[in-house]
């Protein structure tokens, strides 16, 4: 697993630059919403290739068989 990064670079005329590393999806929408929501107008969205891949979740199933016996 990757760690999850929010960089941002606050430009001489206050344009403010993120980039979201670590994040697979489009999970990395719903973690910058709220700051971009404080931060005003999104003039632009370029998205990585992390943005494209696939989210995927490693699942085990278990079986197990209980027998019990009465004596």
């Amino acid at each position: 697993m990757s760690m999850e990064t929010l960089e941002f670079i606050i430009h001489p005329d206050g344009r403010v630059q993120e980039k979201v590393t670590g994040i697979i999806g489009n999970s990395c929408t719903e973690v910058t919403a709220t700051i971009e929501a404080q931060l005003g107008e999104v003039v632009s969205t370029e998205h990585t290739s992390e943005y494209f891949q696939q989210n995927t979740i490693n699942s085990t199933t278990t079986r197990t068989q209980t027998t019990t016996t009465s004596w």
